[in-house]
């Protein structure tokens, strides 16, 4: 028992002796490592919080990005109700001063007018009271405008007893003219044999949105009206009117001259003379001189008497 109790005392203070040790030897090691400055260059950045995805309204108004595309065509932009048949002619080639259309006597022709949903509601029956015999209603422009006025308008002056048409302002550099053509017959611009219906009309004039010939050469351009007066004479049985001035047909066609021998003349020139005519036409079967007068629109003359309209009229 003497022996298991000395034993016991010995392997005490044999730990207690150890922990000395050990706290002895801890203690400074602890101390030089609390003493070492951590270098400024292994110090992790301070991290941001993860920010949270843009939401719904922050993306809306997030602007487009860049792009070296052309800007689409903005049809809100246009402006059909100012565009009619000479709107063009004035700002590009003036007026004579002085009295218009006095090489044309008063007897053996007729007075008449071409108008658009620019003029509004027309009187016909006074405008028939003073002379009118004919007229020319717009009814479209291009293949996505139409004239909001022109039942009102062709089908009044049919009621106030004069022979009208319809036309199209043409828009060469939107769409090919064989669509517009379909566009116009589709919306006002048939043709019966009815004695009272002149035929198809198509406005070539100065470009009212950019350059004069809308950026076609003047084969191409001359092409594009070929094209259109075709399928108007495949869908009515008619050759088309072509209203234009001398001065754009030469510039923008280079003076085609095989429309002569098929499309009749509606001349556009404010002057008192109707002065020199496109290439191989002969003479001008309808003469816009002016753009204002006694008549609502624009001031027309037909180049023949009643029979010779009616004529027309019936093909």
């Amino acid at each position: 028992m003497k022996t298991l109790s000395l034993i016991s005392r010995l392997v005490r203070h044999t730990l207690l002796a150890l922990g000395v040790l050990v706290l002895g030897i801890a203690t400074p090691v602890a101390a030089s490592f609390t003493s070492l400055a951590v270098p400024q260059s292994i110090v992790p950045p301070v991290v941001s919080p993860i920010a949270p995805p843009p939401s719904a309204q922050t993306l809306a108004r997030a602007p487009d990005p860049p792009t070296d595309d052309p800007p689409a065509s903005d049809p809100s932009t246009d402006h059909p109700d100012l565009d009619w048949a000479g709107s063009r002619i004035r700002a590009q080639e003036g007026a004579e001063p002085g009295p218009r259309g006095a090489d044309i006597p008063a007897a053996g022709l007729l007075r008449g007018l071409d108008v658009s949903g620019h003029q509004r509601r027309i009187d016909w029956a006074r405008a028939a009271a003073g002379g009118a015999r004919f007229a020319y209603v717009k009814a479209t422009e291009g293949t996505g405008a139409t004239n909001p006025r022109f039942a009102q308008q062709y089908d009044g002056a049919r009621r106030a007893g004069l022979i009208r048409g319809a036309y199209h302002f043409a828009l060469p550099n939107r769409s090919a003219g064989r669509a517009q053509a379909d566009f116009f017959v589709a919306h006002g611009g048939g043709w019966s044999r009815d004695g009272h219906t002149l035929p198809p009309m198509l406005d070539m004039e100065y470009n009212p949105y950019g350059p004069a010939c809308y950026g076609l050469g003047p084969a191409a351009m001359a092409d594009w009206a070929r094209s259109f007066a075709t399928e108007v004479h495949a869908r009515t049985g008619r050759w088309p009117t072509i209203y234009t001035s001398t001065n754009w047909w030469r510039l923008c066609t280079g003076g085609r001259a095989d429309f002569a021998g098929t499309d009749p003349l509606f001349l556009a020139r404010y002057a008192s003379r109707s002065g020199p005519l496109p290439p191989r036409w002969r003479s001008w079967t309808f003469w816009q001189f002016s753009d204002a007068g006694p008549l609502p629109g624009d001031q027309d003359y037909f180049y023949g008497g009643p029979d010779r309209l009616r004529a027309l009229a019936n093909g």
